[in-house]
């Protein structure tokens, strides 16, 4: 393991309705506040962060000309009810089947709503489109220390199902963001926590498998992208 998943992070145009929206829907409760970042908790474990973006452009799921980066599925009991609250929130509902239906939250971003008999509702994973599903799921194996738990053709995961496992799908026209072109938006990045001590090292490493070095940093931040081109961040605390 290099690096340790902290954190799935949304670009939106207003943070605060996002964040309303999913605690609304999902249940989730607000642990982290900022002019700029919302931070929240689900009951199942996840750290899904709202990050602003004025200048956001959303997606047009299915338009591979303004292709989605990633997507959430939430679990659910009853996907036409929950779908029907989530419109109800400000969702738009863009497909239906009786395993699961697809909406755009209020910034845009696809999810979707995945039938569980379980009660409530909970994040079954964060998925990411990619164009070679083997390769990126292999990267982040690498990067995370979770293992490969699923292959097939074009799908792939790493990590234990309810352990917040990250999956991939990959696409035949897949388009990859070009951090920080507006016109060609990151989306969604994830946040991975590193110790500050190993800095150094864990740059080498995730640099060794694939990923390339961004301008963008911060005092407790630096930018990269993975293979696919999609951005992520190192992120640590002041001390290790």
């Amino acid at each position: 393991m290099i690096a340790e998943l902290k954190t799935v992070a949304f670009d939106a145009p207003d943070i605060a309705a996002e964040a309303d929206f999913y605690a609304a829907l999902a249940g989730w409760s607000r642990v982290w506040t900022e002019d700029y970042w919302i931070t929240m908790s689900t009951p199942d474990g996840w750290r899904i962060a709202f990050q602003l973006a004025p200048d956001h452009v959303p997606p047009r799921w299915p338009d591979p000309a303004h292709p989605q980066q990633a997507h959430l599925d939430l679990r659910v009991p009853d996907i036409d009810a929950a779908a029907e609250q989530a419109v109800a929130l400000g969702a738009t509902l863009m497909r239906r089947n009786e395993q699961w239906h697809t909406l755009a939250d209020p910034a845009g971003h696809p999810f979707d709503l995945c039938v569980h008999e379980g009660p409530g509702t909970s994040v079954m994973g964060v998925m990411l489109d990619c164009p070679d599903a083997e390769a990126l799921s292999t990267f982040y194996a690498e990067l995370t220390g979770k293992p490969v738990t699923y292959e097939a053709p074009g799908v792939a995961m790493i990590g234990e199902d309810g352990r917040m496992p990250i999956l991939f799908q990959q696409v035949e026209d897949y388009r990859a963001p070009r951090w920080p072109d507006p016109a060609h938006p990151q989306q969604v990045h994830l946040d991975m926590l590193v110790a500050h001590d190993d800095l150094e090292s864990a740059e080498r490493a995730v640099l060794a498998i694939g990923a390339t070095k961004l301008p963008g940093s911060g005092d407790d931040w630096q930018v990269y992208a993975d293979p696919a081109g999609k951005p992520f961040c190192f992120t640590w605390e002041d001390g290790g």
